[in-house]
């Protein structure tokens, strides 16, 4: 019953370790600030949109051309 209470206690350590270690990692991570995710994602979301309807007028033309080349 000793054994079993020394590899418990040696899990605990092993956890509490792992767990400080983490936090002295995430310490270490610059996160940016709220406006830069912001204009981030507004530009992402912009350029989104933008491709969107690029894509769209090109398969509209491509699906005209081949219409009219199939009605020939």
């Amino acid at each position: 019953m000793a054994e079993t209470n020394s590899g418990a206690d040696a899990v605990a350590k092993k956890s509490k370790g792992w767990i400080k270690g983490l936090k002295a990692e995430f310490h270490k991570i610059s996160w940016t600030s709220k406006d830069d995710v912001t204009k981030q994602t507004v530009a992402v979301v912009v350029v989104s949109v933008i491709l969107g309807l690029l894509i769209a007028v090109i398969d509209f033309l491509l699906q005209s051309g081949i219409n009219f080349l199939v009605s020939l």
